[in-house]
């Protein structure tokens, strides 16, 4: 049985997220939820918490405890876990405004001591998340180009294949590239964008990419697609690339680099570039500086850090670089981060047995609570466009960035 100590603690834990829309159960069955009482609301799902020591790990920790505990199954909710952690997240957000300035300041401290990426660290992180094989992948994300970044959806209606074929066509047109061109990537994923540049631009491009399995994905795939002449994919770390070319691109990279690495991105930039060149940088960010989420940080994106725009401006400062254009994709990546749940769980089954159960709640809070995270507005996301400091190749105006996104703007036959 529970104990009133006991419940007078949770009772405290949920006044401190702010009193959610969430029912909360104890291993005894107690019903000590905080929304009983509230004139016309009922709880958005139900949290049952299985075991004495479990609360206890949630009161020292609550942030990585709650991720380890929903996990191991010691934590189960009934009903919608976004709506659930929504509810959370928001609690959350309006006690740490309420607590002021002094907050944020720790915040940031805390985001300046994390030591960066060295080679090693970083070709270790990589493989702990995107070797995990490539069928898992295959099983939830876009089937034409494997986009595990951030979506752009033109239309209420548009598919999880329309919207990543819109985002690839929406930084083709910032960039404004011609086939003349020559593009270097850094981080290429499973090579969907440099295909896409071969297929729709005729550009010819070197992409870079520290984990094995997705650069086998992509040489088999751009050699099966017969765009073996127009790409290379090099397995090899960003900071080891040279080469004059006329665009730099990098799609969902700048996550895993980290502040102490920035500016010697903006050197490697400064060094890749043709005089006249120009680039894009497409990254999640925050509004405020603080480190990510700490169970995720453990247990899904080890030396994942996603900056403030203020941050990334060390890159471009660090080179001979001028901002041209800054784009916050948020509310695209909630839609995204929806389809990709959706695709998840139906293929649940399957991905338990790839794996096993703790593997699927894990990835299944890890999806929820991203989608949580953008909805909030606790994650952005920036797309930077930049040029040369008086390269003058980008057009003057943005009205490019208006035309009609489509999801086949035509196949380059040049």
């Amino acid at each position: 049985m529970s104990s009133p100590l006991e419940q007078w603690f949770v009772q405290r834990l949920l006044g401190a997220v702010g009193n959610p829309r969430i029912g909360f159960e104890l291993w005894d069955g107690r019903d000590v939820s905080m929304v009983a009482g509230a004139a016309g609301e009922s709880p958005v799902a139900v949290l049952r918490l299985h075991d004495r020591e479990a609360l206890f790990k949630l009161l020292y920790k609550p942030t990585r405890s709650f991720g380890e505990l929903y996990t191991s199954g010691r934590i189960t909710v009934t009903g919608d876990l976004e709506a659930a952690l929504y509810e959370i997240y928001g609690g959350i957000r309006r006690h740490r405004s309420s607590r002021g300035r002094g907050l944020r300041l720790l915040d940031e401290v805390r985001s300046r001591r994390w030591p960066g990426n060295s080679p090693g660290r970083a070709r270790k992180n990589i493989h702990a998340h995107y070797d995990l094989g490539n069928p898992f992948y295959e099983l939830w994300l876009d089937t034409q180009y494997n986009q595990y970044t951030c979506a752009y959806y033109p239309s209420a209606d548009a598919t999880l294949e329309d919207a990543q074929a819109a985002k690839l066509d929406l930084i083709c047109r910032k960039l404004a590239l011609n086939s003349s061109d020559t593009v270097v990537e850094a981080g290429s994923g499973w090579g969907g964008l440099a295909r896409y540049l071969a297929r729709h631009h005729g550009v010819k491009v070197l992409s870079c990419n520290i984990s094995r399995e997705q650069v086998v994905y992509a040489r088999e795939r751009a050699a099966r697609e017969g765009f073996g002449n127009r790409i290379e994919y090099v397995e090899d770390d960003y900071r080891n690339l040279s080469g004059s070319y006329d665009v730099f691109v990098s799609v969902g990279m700048l996550e895993h680099v980290g502040l102490a690495g920035y500016g010697e991105l903006g050197r490697v930039i400064d060094r890749c570039l043709k005089k006249d060149g120009r680039g894009l940088i497409h990254s999640i960010g925050r509004s405020q500086p603080k480190p990510l989420n700490e169970w995720i940080a453990t247990y899904i994106f080890p030396g994942a850090y996603p900056p403030v725009l203020r941050e990334m401006m060390r890159i471009f400062e660090a080179a001979d670089l001028t901002v041209v254009d800054v784009e916050n994709l948020r509310a695209h990546y909630v839609r995204t981060l929806q389809h990709w749940r959706e695709r998840f769980e139906s293929s649940s089954e399957e991905v338990a047995r790839m794996f096993d159960a703790s593997f699927v709640r894990a990835w299944r809070l890890y999806l929820a609570g991203s989608q949580t995270a953008f909805r909030t507005g606790d994650l952005q996301l920036f797309q930077v466009l930049f040029e040369r400091t008086g390269g003058g190749r980008l057009p003057e105006t943005r009205a490019r960035l208006f035309e009609t996104a489509a999801a086949d703007p035509g196949v380059f036959d040049g």
